[in-house]
């Protein structure tokens, strides 16, 4: 096995095999190993595909950026042909793709290969990775702790060293909350900055995009770079960065005008140790050069929160109708998460109207949250208001489990919105995350930067949102924090 295996990115690891030190296999190998090793005890990994993984690095070509870097696959959204996406769902998780997403094709010519799936809630509900299909991951870090979500297990992997990067999606802070929570670098690109088809048109309501989570910068950035542009019908066009991300992460830091401030955006109150955290990074920004400015852009709290809630239950009430249909079977509350049922029955409650309304709030109030980086380069915050909490700890309460399923049952999802459960629930998970989902409305690429860890050992991310199509401003200041702040020398305890 690779003894420098855990301490190189997966840029390091394709210069070894460009230079012939070492055989994509033997890469393919060694994470096979950390698989079975590591594996068992953070349940990142859900589905492998070990003997597809061993003939792919046959094969690899060695001029692809990342030749023969060992990757795996958040277990949803995009599709590898005759393998399931399961959605963190029983349905799905029986039903092979038809064939790859554009993305696949993307990442599989870059040189990755893909040795499986990692494990996410269903249908990517909830900042936590806790599906009642696959059990819970847990946090490499503290393995009583969530790892978040829902790019959870691809953010535990890449924590715990099985593969230098994995792949995320990120419709209200899925990417950026894994990252903060496991130790590791995620951007969330611009929307429209990486390709969604051809088997779905636009996730979310155009909330969710698809990238990676990554030990260094320079990974992303030059994983970005070639995986970058829209496909056949894509919704929204980009025009390519002037120049390439991986440039932008070589490049000497410019100052930059930061706005920074802890206060949350959607509510609640943020610990000690996050704060503790959030002045160190204003700290060290300071003492870099940059211009710091102690102001934020302004949301109605309560009007953004329930706009969100409604849009996002439309959208998993139409996941529960596909993966019924998928099936062959009717909708079920036993074959669908509590969570997942209180959403869609939230979805079947609310009118046209209230989509309607809600999507109309939110483009507006996008507008106003843009506006305010015409004057500053980039926003830092938080990006969750507490530390992983233990696992179980937001879910619903077993009583509350019992009445979302009675409820649905009944198909009575307007006594739901009545006793204002779901929407208590949804209160609580805005809390734990209240600045993510606003930059999903807006589109605008933001990253988690890991620059702190506590006494006790857990990782707190740091927040940053650049213009709307500057990934390259975000690369570059993340480039500069990583070389002041260097983090990939902090291994979890299974890794030492």
């Amino acid at each position: 096995m690779l003894v420098e295996y855990d301490d190189l990115d997966g840029f390091g690891l394709a210069e070894l095999v460009k230079a012939g030190g070492v055989s994509a296999l033997e890469l393919v190998e060694t994470a096979i190993a950390r698989i079975e090793t590591r594996n068992p005890a953070l349940n990142a990994v859900v589905l492998t595909l070990l003997e597809q993984a061993r003939s792919a690095a046959s094969t690899v070509d060695v001029s692809a950026p990342f030749a023969g870097v060992p990757f795996l696959m958040k277990d949803l959204l995009s599709a590898v042909e005759g393998v399931p996406t399961s959605h963190g769902n029983r349905h799905w998780a029986k039903l092979a793709a038809g064939g790859d997403s554009e993305i696949v094709k993307r990442w599989k010519k870059a040189g990755l290969i893909i040795l499986g799936k990692t494990n996410t809630p269903e249908f990517g509900l909830t900042p936590y990775t806790e599906s009642e299909t696959f059990g819970p991951a847990r946090n490499p870090w503290d393995l009583e702790r969530t790892p978040g979500g829902s790019s959870g297990g691809s953010g535990a992997a890449v924590a715990a060293r099985i593969v230098p990067l994995a792949s995320g999606g990120d419709g209200g802070g899925s990417i950026r909350i894994p990252a903060s929570a496991c130790g590791v670098f995620g951007m969330k690109p611009t929307r429209g900055r990486t390709p969604s088809g051809p088997y779905i048109g636009e996730p979310w309501a155009g909330f969710a995009v698809e990238h990676v989570l990554t030990r260094s910068v320079r990974d992303s950035a030059a994983l970005l770079d070639y995986v970058q542009g829209p496909d056949v019908g894509a919704p929204h066009y980009l025009s390519p960065s002037s120049g390439s991300f991986l440039d932008a992460v070589r490049g000497p830091p410019r100052k930059l005008r930061i706005a920074v401030s802890s206060a949350p955006m959607l509510g609640g109150k943020v610990e000690p140790e996050v704060l503790a955290a959030f002045a160190d990074a204003t700290k060290l920004l300071s003492e870099l050069g940059h211009e710091i400015v102690e102001v934020a852009p302004q949301v109605d709290a309560e009007a953004f929160s329930l706009s969100f809630l409604t849009v996002l239950a439309a959208e998993l009430r139409v996941e529960m109708e596909d993966a019924a249909k998928a099936a062959g079977v009717p909708i079920r509350v036993e074959d669908f998460d509590a969570s997942t049922i209180g959403m869609g029955l939230l979805g079947q409650a609310f009118s046209a109207s209230d989509l309607a309304k809600a999507l109309r709030y939110l483009k507006l109030a996008a507008r106003g949250v843009s506006s305010f980086f015409e004057t500053h380069d980039a926003l830092m915050t938080p990006v969750l208001s507490r530390l992983p909490p233990p696992i179980g700890a937001l879910q619903p309460s077993r009583h509350e489990k019992t009445i979302i399923r009675a409820i649905g049952r009944a198909k009575a999802g307007w006594l739901l919105r009545k006793l204002g459960i779901a929407e208590r629930l949804a209160a609580d998970t805005f809390a734990f995350m209240p600045w993510t989902p606003v930059f999903n409305v807006t589109g605008q690429p933001a990253m988690s930067v890991p620059l702190f860890w506590t006494d006790g050992g857990l990782p707190i991310g740091t927040h940053f949102v650049g213009r709307f199509g500057d990934e390259a401003t975000l690369f570059q200041l993340a480039s500069q924090l990583e070389r002041a702040r260097p983090w990939s020398d902090r291994k979890p305890p299974l890794c030492r």
